[in-house]
């Protein structure tokens, strides 16, 4: 694939209509809000434009929403209202939280009004699968803030829409009910509500909702013109004589001029390439804008959403949601082949925005590039196949690609990580990619992007720590704690999770809790192979310093006979026979003393005591691990200076060729000593973990887009470096 395509596509009498057709001529450093550490201050900005928020992945869900249910409103509460929540345990196995989010949500906005910022860019999953119960909930909250003088510019996320059109047969089943149970409701059209189950609440405020209804409901935030604006345009847009005015944008905003045909082999019409074989092609929604509210001011709101035509599309009913791939392992990826009219528009807006001086923030809900921090190749090699969702990366001739359109930052979201990356081609484009963090997970937090001149930009990010109303819903969950506690039902005993999370005192606390929780019920079991899963979850931080320094020739066929040194099994090994010198099993408690004089030496030069390292307990590692994959250097925040230090010990301890390990098919041999599984596999997950918590600066930052650099402004931030 050429890289260079996009600008090869766009022929130079198009690019000069286009260049003509747009006539139309602001903090802290990384802070909790309500925090009492004093305020980095505020950058110099361009005092002609104004700051932008960034808000991504809010999975909005209205607690307090009407499900327009005889049968179920959700639980009654002492103000007169009914509370319409899913279950702890749901949240607890989500990678985005459901119910705490809506105050979370209220805090960012309280928040970004406070610090004088009006413009907020939403990068998608403003909803949880944009039912009408919830688009409507967060539709009112963005009029209430809209009236004090905020404006909102969204993004289509692969939550809203999940499908193209309305699916009227989905629903979820973990509402939680004043019992502290689970309980069922669909839209109308689900199997089970045609089937007349009694278990089941029937509703259409469960109706996943397509583009046509998210863009008539959402029309006020961004997805039609606004008569304020400077300018607004789709990528289909074709003003008469280059000439721009409010009217024509109303017009050039109906849906039906807003398709273009898709099929599953690649987008249709011209772009139709000769003698290749189309089918399943249909007319579809691109929801892309280009905004300028202010004077000087380009906000690229760009659908990255790619529903591509599957094997159950019916010509006949081509409005049928089931015809249609979900978008969300898509992303930029598919751009390329089954978007290429929307490359061709970034490409020509990007050349008018130099052309008139404009200064361009897009926004998609989708990454550009490697978004965590370049390690992906790695944890593809250490971890389950798919763990942590890395089909979702784009390729490395979609970065280029996307780079030689011109675009120079990128603020992305979906993944629910903290990052930043950059790129820069052989022609020199230069391509910076910011991931805002959802608000709705460990690391909650939003952007804030200030133009400082033509070729510079800060990036500011603000933690969600202390948020109103946190706790609201705390007694609902309780008394489904109660509940699983009491029964016997074997689903409900699996369904047991650690009531310590009822006392965070805080919502930072009470989702670095929930990302605890999340790895013990998920992510362990999905993403990490059998005996690293056994080590990661049985080993303190002090074992696995201590394993680190191990060298010994009994095999883990005899950790049985060692109980007590260790609490690892084999297990997960295949059995092998015993070759060579057999030694006595009980020859690894002399060789673990020996190794932990060698672990204390490495702790004291370091400046710390081994002791101390056992305060890393298994369930805190694994939790630091994945609390890191998500929120990056706002993890090592949390961590703390002292774990920081302890985890740097670690990852400069293993051997630097650890011994290979012994399969015997795709299975470690039980016959491996006991310490080269740990070794080999270990060192390889605390080089990632490093990588992760030493990446390009993403918490406070100046990217200049002239030097093509990114520098850190936040001198006190904590790295593994």
């Amino acid at each position: 694939m050429n890289p260079k395509f996009p600008a090869k596509l766009l022929s130079a009498s198009l690019l000069a209509a286009l260049l003509a057709a747009c006539g139309s001529d602001s903090s802290d450093n990384i802070n909790n809000i309500n925090d009492s550490k004093p305020a980095t201050p505020p950058v110099a900005a361009d005092p002609a434009l104004p700051s932008v928020a960034f808000m991504s992945d809010v999975h909005f869900e209205n607690v307090y929403g009407d499900l327009k249910s005889t049968r179920f409103a959700g639980i009654p509460t002492k103000d007169g209202r009914n509370a319409t929540i899913r279950t702890m345990y749901a949240e607890l196995t989500s990678t985005r939280l459901f119910n705490e989010n809506y105050f979370a949500f209220r805090a960012a906005l309280d928040d970004a009004y406070a610090r004088n910022v009006r413009l907020v860019g939403l990068p998608g999953d403003i909803s949880d699968d944009a039912q009408p119960i919830n688009i409507d909930g967060i539709t009112d909250i963005l009029k209430e803030y809209q009236a004090k003088g905020m404006r909102f510019f969204i993004a289509p996320g692969n939550h809203d829409p999940n499908e193209p059109y309305d699916d009227d047969e989905a629903g979820k089943n973990d509402f939680l009910t004043k019992d502290g149970k689970e309980q069922k409701v669909y839209a109308t059209g689900a199997a089970a509500c045609k089937a007349g189950d009694s278990t089941v609440v029937c509703t259409n405020a469960m109706v996943e909702q397509g583009y046509e209804k998210l863009l008539a409901k959402l029309g006020d935030f961004g997805y039609m013109p606004n008569k304020g604006d400077v300018h607004w345009e789709t990528p289909f847009t074709a003003y008469a004589d280059g000439k721009y005015t409010y009217e024509a944008a109303q017009a050039a905003s109906d849906v039906a001029r807003r398709q273009f045909e898709i099929c599953t082999e690649g987008e249709g019409g011209k772009y139709k390439v000769a003698g290749k074989t189309y089918t399943n092609c249909t007319s579809i929604v691109d929801a892309s804008y280009l905004v300028e509210p202010v004077k000087g001011l380009w906000l690229l709101s760009l659908d990255v959403n790619v529903h591509v035509p599957n094997a159950k599309f019916d010509p006949a009913n081509p409005k049928s949601f089931k015809g249609f791939d979900n978008a969300g392992d898509a992303g930029w990826n598919k751009m390329l082949t089954h978007k290429t009219h929307q490359m061709e528009w970034i490409t020509s807006v990007m050349a008018r925005a130099k052309a008139q001086g404009k200064q361009v923030i897009s926004f998609s809900h989708y990454p550009t590039m490697d978004f965590y921090a370049n390690q992906t190749d790695a944890m593809k090699t250490v971890f389950k196949p798919g763990a942590f969702q890395v089909t979702r990366m784009p390729a490395a001739a979609t970065t280029s690609a996307v780079a030689s359109t011109g675009l120079r930052l990128h603020m992305g979201g979906h993944m629910h990580f903290n990052g930043t990356n950059d790129y820069q081609d052989s022609a020199g484009n230069y391509l910076v990619n910011v991931q805002s963090p959802s608000l709705a997970v460990f690391g909650a937090a939003y952007k804030i992007v200030t133009v400082l001149d033509q070729d510079k930009v800060d990036v500011q990010t603000v933690g969600l720590d202390v948020v109103k109303g946190y706790n609201e819903l705390f007694p609902y969950y309780q008394v489904e704690y109660d509940y699983l506690q009491g029964s016997t039902a074997t689903a409900d005993v699996a369904k047991r999770w650690n009531r310590s999370i009822l006392d965070s005192k805080s919502y930072g606390e009470f989702t670095r809790t929930y990302f605890g929780e999340l790895s013990r019920l998920r992510f362990m079991n999905d993403y990490w192979p059998c005996e690293m899963k056994e080590a990661a979850m049985a080993l303190d931080a002090r074992q696995m310093l201590i394993l680190s320094q191990l060298q010994t020739k009994v095999t883990l066929a005899q950790l049985k006979d060692n109980a007590g040194v260790l609490p690892l099994t084999a297990s997960c090994a295949a059995k092998g026979t015993p070759s060579g010198t057999v030694v006595a099993a009980s020859q690894l408690k002399t060789d673990w003393a020996d190794a932990t004089a060698r672990a204390d030496k490495l702790a004291t030069a370091a400046g710390l005591k081994l002791d101390d390292f056992a305060k890393i307990s298994a369930y805190e590692f694994y939790g630091d691990f994945h609390r890191t994959v998500y929120a990056g250097e706002l993890a090592l925040r949390d961590m703390g200076a002292q774990r920081v230090a302890q985890y740097k010990v670690l990852m400069g301890a293993f051997p630097a060729s650890p011994a290979a390990i012994i399969k015997i098919g795709d299975l470690p041999s039980d016959q491996n000593p006991v310490n080269v599984l740990f070794q080999n596999q270990f060192k390889q997950v605390f080089a990632i973990l490093k990588g992760l918590g030493s990446a390009k600066p993403s918490d406070r930052f100046t990217i200049d887009f002239k030097a093509k650099t990114l520098t850190n402004a936040n001198a006190g931030g904590l790295s593994f470096n």
